[in-house]
C-alpha cells in the first residue's frame, strides 16, 4: 500500500481512468480514523490550491488536463482503417496544451452516421497519458461544418468554371462544381452541397443538394450561421399537428389569479411574454410577490413529438434579424404567451420577503391568470420617472397601473437590489450592443443597449423565483446524492480556476490594483477590485480581464452554487417557452408538489444527467451561432467601408497578430503580424503585448488605436485591419514597459487565428 503523501495522491488521481471522489482516494490508501482523514483532506486541499488537481462538479477530483466521465466531442479524423478520432469540445489549449486524443469505439447504432465534424455526447475512459476511449451515448449531429461530407457555401461562376466558396473561414480552398450539379442554383446563391469522390483531382468536387438562400437576400447572413450550427427554422409536420387542438384548460383545481393585477414587462420588440409579476406590501413591512410563468408543461408532455423537438433544440436562438424558437408559434406566441386581457394557464409562485430582502417562504401553484397590461421596459421607466402614458396612468380593469402595480414593484425591487449588493453578487455590468436591422434585413448600424432599473427589476424578480424553485425541490429531496424522486437541474457557475486567476493577476497588478489570492475567492472581493478600477481611465479593461477569468455557466444535477450571483442554489424556472431546462424544473415541481398532470416521468428522471449535458451543449451552440451571425452582419456592413479609418481598442494579443474591436460598431478584426512590417515583434504573454525588438514600440491589450479596414467578408464574417497612417504602437500610459522574452515569434508565421474577444460566460444567468 502506498504511503499517503502529496506525490502518491497526485499520482493516483492523475493515473485514474476517471475523476475520483475523496472516498475512493481514502479507500485506495487505506485511510481510516479521524487523524488520517484530516491529513488526506489537507493534502487534497494543498494539491488543489497549487493547481496540481481540480475539483469538478459533484465533488470529484482529477488532473487539470483530465476530461469528465461524460463530455461532448467533435470528430476530427476518420483514418484509412475506419478508426474514428475526436477532440473535446470544451478544451483550453492555452491552459492545457494540445487536446487529448480520443478514439471513439464503434457501435451498431451510430457507426454509419458519424462523419468528420460530427458532435456526440460520449462516456469517456482514460487509456493513457492524454489518451481516451469514448462510447457514444447520443449523436448530437452528423456534422454540418466544413470537415463533414456536406458543406455550406456560395456558388461562384468563373471564367474557367464554377466553384463553391465555403462559408467557413477555416476552409483553405474552394470546391469545383460541374454545371450538371447545380440543382437549380445560380451565381451567388447560398447552397448546401455534398462532397463527391475525387481521387487524383487537385481539388475536390461537390454536388449542390439544396438552395438555401438567393443572391442579394440579406437574410442569407443569418441562414449561414443557422445551418452551420445544425439549427432549423422549420418544425416537422408531426410537431405542428400536435399544436392544433391545444386549448387553455378550465379552472378546475387551479388557483384563480385572474383578478390579480399581474403585468408583463418586456422589450418593445418582444413577441412572447412568458412571465408576469405583481407586488404588494405586507403588514410586517415585507412584500408578497407573485411571479407567474406560462404553464408550458401543461401543453408539452414528455415523449410527445413536441417534447422531443423542444429537447433536441434545447433553447431558442436569437439572431439580429430572426428568432429560431424552441417551440412552434402556436405555443410560443399564442397559448403560452401571457398576452394582456387573455386568460392563460400558469405555474406561479407566491414569494414572501422581509424588509432586508430575505426569502421567508414560497408556494408554487398552478393557476389561471389574466395579464392586466403588456408594458415595455422604457414605458415602465418613463412612468416611474414621471412621464407616464395612457396605459400606466389611467384606470384599467379597475386598477391604476402606476399606483397599484408599478410603484409597489419598484419598492420591492429596491429591497432585492440592496440584498443583492449585500450578498456580493458579481457586478460586471458590461455594455451590450444591439445590431440595427432595417425593414429589408440590412444592417444599418449598432447601438448600445441602455440598462434601466426596469430591466434590473424584472431580473431580480426572476432570480428570486429561480432560487425558490431550487429551494422547493431541495425541500422535497434532502438527500442530494441520490436526488430521490425529485431531481433538480441546477444552473451552476463555478468559481474562477486558479490558473485563470493567476494569469490575470500580473496584468491587473500593473495598474496598481491587486486581485485577491487563494482558491476561495468570493464575488464580493472581485467587486472591491472593480469598484477601485472605476477611478482609472481603463476600468473597462479590468472588467474585461475579470470576465475572462470566469467559468462557463451550465446545467447540472450536482449543485455547486452560482458564483456570479453569489447564491448557494439556483435553477432556471422563469422561461420555459425558450429554455428546456426551465420546462424540466416545472415538471419536477409539478411532481414534487402534486400539482396535476405534466410531471417528470421515470424515464426522464433516469436520463436527467444526459439531458442536462445536452442542453448545456445546445446553449453553447446557440451562443456560437449568434456570435457568428453578428460577426457576419458587421463584416457585411464594413464591406462598404473598405479603406475607411476607425478607432478601436486591442482586445487580443497573440503570436500571429492583434485583434481589435471597433468603437463605432463593435466589429472584431485581425491585424496580421505580417502587416507589422516596420520591425520584428515579440509576443510578451505576461504583459499581453507585442514589443518591437528594434523600435521598442508596444501594442498592448486594451490600448486605444486607429485602424483602416482592409478586408471584410460578410460570407465568412472575417475582417482584416491595418494600422492607420501615423499609428506607431499602442500602449497604456503609466504601465511598466514589458521586457523582451527569450521566446520570439517571427513576423508572418502561419498560425491559425483564434478569436480575440471573450464570450460573456455567465451573461445568460
Amino acid at each position: 500500500m502506498n504511503k499517503l503523501t502529496k506525490e502518491t495522491v497526485f499520482e493516483f488521481i492523475q493515473s485514474s481512468p476517471k475523476p475520483v471522489t475523496k472516498r475512493e482516494v481514502a479507500r485506495a490508501f487505506g485511510v481510516k480514523g479521524g487523524e488520517n482523514r484530516i491529513e488526506l483532506k489537507q493534502l487534497l486541499k494543498a494539491l488543489k490550491k497549487e493547481g496540481s488537481i481540480t475539483k469538478q462538479p459533484g465533488g470529484v477530483y482529477s488532473a487539470p488536463d483530465s476530461l469528465p466521465s461524460v463530455a461532448v466531442v467533435r470528430v476530427c479524423e476518420i483514418d484509412l482503417d475506419g478508426d474514428v478520432f475526436a477532440f473535446p469540445l470544451e478544451w483550453d489549449e492555452e491552459l492545457h496544451g494540445a487536446p487529448p486524443r480520443i478514439e471513439i469505439i464503434p457501435d451498431k447504432k451510430n457507426s454509419g452516421h458519424v462523419h468528420e465534424g460530427s458532435r456526440a455526447l460520449c462516456r469517456l475512459s482514460r487509456t493513457g497519458d492524454k489518451a481516451y476511449e469514448a462510447r457514444i451515448i447520443r449523436l448530437i449531429d452528423q456534422g454540418s461544418r466544413y470537415e463533414s461530407d456536406h458543406i455550406l457555401g456560395i456558388l461562384r461562376l468563373q471564367k474557367n468554371g464554377a466553384v463553391l466558396q465555403p462559408t467557413d473561414k477555416r476552409a483553405r480552398y474552394d470546391f469545383d462544381v460541374d454545371t450538371g450539379d447545380f440543382n437549380g442554383a445560380k451565381d451567388g446563391d447560398l447552397v448546401s452541397a455534398e462532397v463527391l469522390p475525387s481521387h487524383g483531382l487537385k481539388r475536390k468536387r461537390v454536388r449542390i443538394t439544396k438552395v438555401l438562400g438567393r443572391q442579394g437576400d440579406p437574410k442569407t447572413i443569418s441562414l449561414i450561421a443557422l445551418h452551420e450550427a445544425g439549427l432549423s427554422d422549420h418544425f416537422p409536420q408531426a410537431v405542428l399537428e400536435e399544436t392544433k387542438d391545444l386549448k387553455v384548460p378550465p379552472l378546475g383545481k387551479r388557483e384563480d389569479l385572474r383578478s390579480v393585477p399581474l403585468v408583463t414587462i418586456d422589450g418593445a420588440d418582444a413577441r412572447d411574454f412568458d412571465d408576469a409579476v405583481f407586488a404588494e406590501k405586507t403588514k410586517d413591512g415585507g412584500f408578497h410577490l407573485i411571479v407567474a410563468i406560462a404553464d408550458v408543461a401543461h401543453y408539452v408532455r414528455f415523449g410527445s413529438a413536441l417534447d422531443k423537438e423542444a429537447q433536441m433544440r434545447g433553447n431558442s436562438t436569437y439572431f439580429p434579424d430572426r428568432v429560431v424558437p424552441m417551440l412552434p408559434e402556436a405555443l410560443s406566441n399564442d397559448l403560452c404567451s401571457l398576452r394582456p386581457g387573455e386568460v392563460r394557464a400558469s405555474l406561479a409562485v407566491h414569494l414572501y420577503i422581509d424588509e432586508a430582502g430575505k426569502l421567508l417562504r414560497y408556494k408554487f401553484v398552478r393557476a389561471l391568470i389574466k395579464s392586466h397590461a403588456r408594458l415595455t421596459y422604457e414605458q415602465v421607466q418613463a412612468a416611474r420617472d414621471g412621464n407616464g402614458d395612457s396605459t400606466t396612468t389611467h384606470l384599467m380593469d379597475n386598477v391604476i397601473i402606476m399606483d397599484n402595480v408599478i410603484n409597489p414593484l419598484y419598492t420591492a425591487y429596491k429591497i432585492l437590489d440592496k440584498a443583492r449588493t449585500n450578498r456580493g453578487a458579481l457586478d460586471l455590468d458590461l455594455p451590450e450592443r444591439q445590431i440595427l436591422i432595417n425593414e429589408k434585413g440590412v444592417m444599418t448600424g449598432v447601438k448600445t443597449k441602455i440598462r434601466l432599473d426596469a430591466h434590473k427589476l424584472i431580473e431580480e424578480f426572476m432570480i428570486l423565483a429561480n432560487v425558490a424553485a431550487a429551494s422547493a425541490l431541495e425541500d422535497k429531496n434532502r438527500d442530494r446524492k441520490s436526488h430521490g424522486d425529485t431531481p433538480c437541474v441546477y444552473r451552476i457557475h463555478d468559481k474562477p480556476s486558479y490558473d485563470k486567476l493567476e494569469g490575470a493577476r500580473e496584468f491587473i497588478q500593473s495598474f496598481g490594483l491587486s486581485l485577491p489570492k487563494g482558491q476561495n475567492i468570493r464575488p464580493k472581493q472581485i467587486n472591491g477590485l472593480l469598484h477601485a478600477a472605476t477611478k482609472l481611465p481603463y476600468s473597462h479593461l479590468i472588467s474585461q480581464m475579470v470576465l475572462r477569468t470566469q467559468s462557463q455557466a451550465l446545467y447540472s444535477i450536482d449543485n455547486i452554487g452560482h458564483f456570479g450571483l453569489a447564491l448557494e442554489r439556483y435553477a432556471h424556472f422563469t422561461s420555459p417557452i425558450r429554455r428546456y431546462a426551465d420546462l424540466l424544473v416545472h415538471r419536477a415541481l409539478i411532481g414534487a408538489y402534486d400539482l396535476g398532470d405534466g410531471k417528470m416521468e421515470k424515464e426522464e428522471k433516469a436520463r436527467i444527467e444526459e439531458i442536462a449535458q445536452h442542453i448545456s451543449e445546445t446553449e453553447r451552440t446557440s451562443m456560437e451561432a449568434e456570435r457568428s451571425a453578428v460577426d457576419r452582419f458587421t463584416a457585411s456592413y464594413l464591406s462598404s467601408h473598405i479603406g475607411a479609418e476607425f478607432t478601436g481598442a486591442i482586445n487580443g494579443v497573440t503570436r500571429f497578430g492583434l485583434f481589435v474591436t471597433l468603437d463605432e460598431n463593435g466589429a472584431d478584426g485581425l491585424i496580421p503580424m505580417r502587416s507589422l512590417s516596420d520591425d520584428f515583434y515579440i509576443h510578451d504573454e505576461a504583459a499581453h503585448a507585442l514589443v518591437g525588438r528594434r523600435t521598442r514600440q508596444i501594442f498592448r491589450l486594451g490600448a486605444r488605436m486607429r485602424v483602416v479596414i482592409k478586408e471584410a467578408d460578410g460570407i465568412t464574417g472575417s475582417c482584416i485591419f491595418a494600422l492607420a497612417p501615423g499609428q506607431k504602437g499602442a500602449d497604456i500610459e503609466g504601465m511598466a514597459k514589458p521586457k523582451i522574452q527569450k521566446h520570439e515569434t517571427r513576423r508572418g508565421q502561419k498560425n491559425t487565428p483564434r478569436r480575440g474577444h471573450q464570450k460573456n460566460s455567465f451573461r445568460r444567468r
